[in-house]
């Protein structure tokens, strides 16, 4: 019974670290700039296409990551500059509807070029071990997946809180006018924002192509999970991203073992009891709170 417990709580924690990974980029662009930016997912898909693309043609996997998250890190760039920006003093009706055009657009292009099916990623050998953890063996993906997610998790929680960058961009968001005054480049801080973001996503698609598999309505398939880590989380926070992908992916995984009947539910009606509980979210921003 332990050994079953301690899986369940592994696989939900992997699962949930490929939401956070692929989430965070959202909980800036949604919770910090205040933009409603549907098609995130738009670039984890394109990190995890172009991943397997390279891989299927003999390429290293990590070389394949670095390269996926260099062009969806520059298609983030680019559509920053030129279809968001304008964006940032509209409504967020006008968000929503220029951004769900991104997402079928993409979808557009990614069945044009790979196809309307499932596009396989080819994981190295040595992901595709067993790794003996003490209790049972254990698939080295999964365990690669957390690592990857616990290092990431540290490492904004660093630039955000405690780096020069993390207190730039937070002036910029607080007051944009008064940053600019006082010399911070804002254009510049919000582009570097929206690259990093859409490279983690596509970092995400990549590694999480094993349970969120590749195909090209992966963008509008996903979204709503995407949206709910970073509303449960508290918009803005990372620390509330990292608990809410942890704990709705710990739910959602138990549900899928225990009760797959309603597992499709499961998630929905914790997401459901977590915000009449906490509205703000699990953890968010002081100001928020």
């Amino acid at each position: 019974m332990l050994s079953y417990t301690l899986t369940v709580l592994l696989d939900g924690i992997s699962y949930g670290m490929i939401l956070f990974i692929i989430s965070v980029g959202l909980t800036v662009t949604m919770g910090l700039m205040r933009v409603v930016n549907l098609a995130h997912g738009s670039f984890a898909m394109i990190g995890g296409y172009v991943t397997a693309y390279l891989t299927q043609n003999g390429y290293n996997f990590y070389l394949g990551i670095v390269a996926a998250m260099i062009v969806s890190g520059i298609l983030g760039g680019l559509c920053e500059m030129t279809i968001y920006r304008p964006l940032y003093r509209k409504g967020e009706l006008a968000q929503v509807l220029l951004t769900i055009g991104v997402v079928f657009v993409s979808i557009a292009l990614i069945t044009a070029v790979f196809g309307a099916f499932p596009y396989p990623m080819i994981f190295p050998d040595h992901l595709n071990q067993l790794v003996d953890i003490g209790f049972r063996t254990y698939p080295a993906y999964r365990l690669f997946v957390i690592v990857v997610g616990a290092i990431i998790a540290g490492s904004l929680w660093y630039l955000v809180e405690y780096s020069l960058f993390g207190a730039k961009l937070r002036a910029a968001v607080d007051n944009s006018n008064m940053a600019r005054a006082v010399g911070l480049n804002v254009n510049f801080l919000f582009t570097a924002t929206f690259v990093a973001g859409s490279a983690l996503a596509a970092l995400g698609g990549a590694i999480g192509a094993g349970m969120l598999s590749l195909e090209p309505t992966y963008a509008l398939k996903h979204i709503v999970l995407f949206l709910v880590v970073v509303i449960v989380g508290g918009e803005g926070s990372f620390k509330g991203s990292f608990v809410a992908a942890l704990a709705l992916g710990i739910i959602d995984t138990a549900g899928k073992y225990l009760i797959p009947e309603i597992a499709t539910y499961l998630l929905y009606i914790a997401v459901f009891i977590l915000l009449l509980w906490r509205p703000q979210g699990l953890l968010p921003p002081r100001s928020a709170a």
